[in-house]
């Protein structure tokens, strides 16, 4: 059977998981009892909810007589090291592009990866069906981008296929009315224009693996294709490690792809995807070989982590009250293996009870906090910060390329925050009432930049942002937030008399009956200073009636804050604490005197 590796890549939300769903429904992998859901390649909760690929998935699909191997890849920068090493794995890629939204940040981002690895191209213009199309723009703005990123004539010759991914019709066509309920012009162009992978399976044994699995029973799995020769379950090889030495061992099990489904094989030969399992710390860019013809294939490059954040044990009055998992060794362990699966993670000993754990933004770091949240961890963590790098003897740090969408009324107050944060504009363009900004800004720059962006456009803009590169440290930026918070002074429950006393004050982000602690942050201030304040104060009791004592307390509603909200918004004298039920923010130091002490010595 003749094979043909595919990866689907393209900007957040342009379609790509949806594509890959309506292709494998569509070519008959699935029994016609099978259920399906949405999304079937996002197998994690938080991919499900969120709607977005975080790890690359790895499926296959038979189609007249060509077995179709497709990994779908993540389209957000944070992840951007998995789409840059799964293109060693193909021969072709799929760049899906939004009929309306047109190329954006990431499109350049993971265009850029594919053109650099010299992979055939075809470009799959999605949500044809929407009424806001404008087909023929979206078509120029790509050609303007391969000419832009230096494509070759072979690669600007690209073929283009027009589809509506979540109706399940595709044409060649632009017209939208030759749409058909089918996905053969999709598969049709992949097996007519992309390559058939080198097949040499005389040669001996090379295998690199470009993504890492992990499972309790196998340990580390190693995915990747097979460059040359053959494989098999339970034969001895060699693998070459990155620092050049090499070692042995077993094959104890290797798995191939179907479907959704990773089966247990036999044997696989040069130019297939695999999965194998048997080094317990196999690492993505070693080359696994035949014993005694060890020669390694060129070392795959990984996106260095740009930010980091430090992960401590919780130490609040109310630790240990809802999760399972809250000493320093557990914590250690899970961060541990974190970074079996994801090469991007590093984690590092700060102290007995905290580490410093490094990725590659907010998004990476806060879905990592989410998914051991939900396993029953207990921690806190510090405000994310940028790594920065001594290159040539400056002191460098992160940029970031920035794009936004907003309103054309709100594009004032945007563009002066922006500056204010290190924001240099490169390009400014009028849609219909919204504006597009493209800026280059320091990554520090971005830190809370989030929550402060969605109230300026009353939450209407459109933010995306990916690493472009470390260059000289700016001068001054405000990172931090202007607005003081309002800490608790008392412990006990936040009552209706006590928040009433002081809606003047400021927003609150708890209601009554809300449990609190000393140096928990309840609201934030209307001024630059932090105040303490009394949220659990009861009304006196007396025995003389009040003409006003029957008046209900009516209060305004608190502000709701996400993970990635508190994220944004703490100061670095801040931690978020982070437990199976609840996320509060609090004060570093939580009693009220040493903290009005320190500030005063600091300030001094």
């Amino acid at each position: 059977m003749e094979i043909r590796n595919v990866a689907i890549i393209a900007h957040v939300d342009h379609g790509k998981t949806t594509l890959v769903d309506e292709l494998l429904k569509q070519s008959g992998t699935f029994r016609d009892n099978e259920e399906l859901n949405e999304r079937l390649m996002d197998s994690n909760d938080i991919e499900k909810e969120r709607g977005i690929t975080i790890l690359a998935k790895t499926t296959a699909i038979n189609y007249k007589g060509y077995r179709i191997n497709i990994l779908d890849t993540p389209g957000h920068a944070d992840f951007g090291g998995e789409v840059e090493r799964i293109m060693h794995m193909v021969d072709g890629v799929l760049l899906v592009v939004d009929a309306y939204e047109g190329t954006m940040p990431q499109t350049r981002f993971v265009l850029k990866k594919a053109l650099e690895a010299g992979v055939k191209p075809i470009v799959v213009i999605n949500k044809v069906d929407k009424p806001s199309t404008r087909i023929d723009e979206v078509l120029d703005e790509v050609l303007e981008l391969f000419i832009e990123l230096g494509a070759d004539d072979e690669q600007l010759d690209f073929p283009v296929v027009y589809v509506s991914a979540i109706n399940g019709t595709s044409s060649l066509n632009k017209d939208v009315t030759t749409q058909k309920h089918t996905m053969d012009p999709v598969l049709d162009m992949i097996i007519n224009n992309i390559p058939a992978p080198s097949t040499d399976v005389n040669s001996p044994l090379q295998f690199q693996p470009a993504l890492l699995d992990y499972n309790d029973y196998v340990g580390r799995i190693g995915i990747g294709r097979i460059a040359k020769g053959t494989i098999k379950e339970n034969e001895n090889v060699s693998c070459v490690r990155l620092d050049g030495t090499i070692k042995q061992f077993r094959i104890q099990k290797l798995f191939g792809f179907f479907g959704l489904k990773r089966i247990e094989i036999k044997e696989a030969h040069a130019g297939e995807i695999v999965a194998i399992a048997g080094l317990p710390d196999i690492s993505v860019g070693e080359t696994i070989c035949t014993v005694g013809k060890e020669k390694a294939l060129p070392i795959l490059r990984i996106d260095e982590p740009t930010l980091q954040m430090t992960f401590s044990v919780n130490n609040s009055p109310f630790a240990g009250r809802e999760g399972k998992f809250v000493t320093a060794r557990k914590l250690e362990e899970r961060l541990i293996k974190e970074t079996q699966k994801d090469v991007s993670l590093k984690v590092k000993p700060n102290d007995t009870e905290s580490w410093i754990v490094s990725g590659r933004g907010e998004l990476h770091l806060s879905i990592l906090i989410e998914n051991m949240r939900r396993e029953g961890y207990e921690m806190q963590v510090s405000k994310p910060e940028v790594i920065v790098k001594e290159i040539d003897g400056a002191l460098c740090e992160p940029y970031e390329d920035l794009q936004l969408e907003v309103p054309e009324d709100t594009v004032g107050p945007v563009i002066e925050a922006l500056g204010i944060r290190g924001g240099t504009m490169i390009n400014m363009t009028n849609n219909q009432n919204q504006v597009r900004l493209n800026y280059t800004i320091p990554s520090r720059g971005l830190i809370g930049f989030m929550t402060d962006f969605m109230t300026m456009t009353k939450g209407y803009g459109i933010i995306n942002h990916t690493f472009k590169e470390y260059l000289p440290m700016a001068d001054s930026i405000v990172g931090e937030r202007k607005l003081g918070v309002l800490v608790s002074m008392e412990n006990g429950k936040a009552s209706a008399y006590g928040l009433g006393q002081l809606e003047d004050r400021g927003v609150m982000f708890i209601e009554p009956g809300f449990e609190v602690y000393e140096g928990m942050i309840v609201g934030e201030n209307n001024r630059e200073n932090d105040l303490a304040v009394n949220v659990v104060k009861q009304k006196q009791q007396t025995n003389t009636r009040s003409a006003g004592k029957d008046h209900t307390v009516v209060l305004k509603r608190p502000r709701k804050l996400s993970l990635e909200v508190c994220l944004d918004y703490i100061n670095s004298d801040e931690l978020v604490e982070i437990t199976p039920l609840n996320f509060r923010m609090r004060k570093k130091i939580l009693n009220t005197e040493e903290r009005k002490k320190f500030d005063a010595r600091k300030n001094g």
